[in-house]
């Protein structure tokens, strides 16, 4: 692991992102297909506008519930959850 890199949890499996990165981006290659949210229709959603507006990026970090992905930088060690395993 490159010395500017931490080690987050998304959906329980260990991930390596730089630091400084955003949960969004860190989602965005690790968590493929990046689904963060299902709507009330269960349809998936996943970021939009990259600037907390759209509100399409909720996720659970550290188990605080409807933290914005987008507006969120990595720590080392926090704990992401997804709707992404989600039917």
């Amino acid at each position: 692991m490159p010395e500017n890199d931490i080690e987050i949890f998304i959906n329980g499996s260990s991930v390596k992102v730089a630091t400084g990165c955003s949960v969004a981006a860190a989602l965005a290659v690790a968590a493929a297909p990046g689904i963060t949210r299902r709507s009330v229709s269960g349809m998936p959603r996943a970021p939009l506008c990259g600037m907390g507006i759209c509100q399409e990026c909720r996720v659970s970090i550290d188990g605080r519930a409807h933290r914005l992905a987008c507006q969120t930088e990595c720590a080392a060690g926090m704990r992401i959850e997804t709707a992404q395993a989600v039917a």
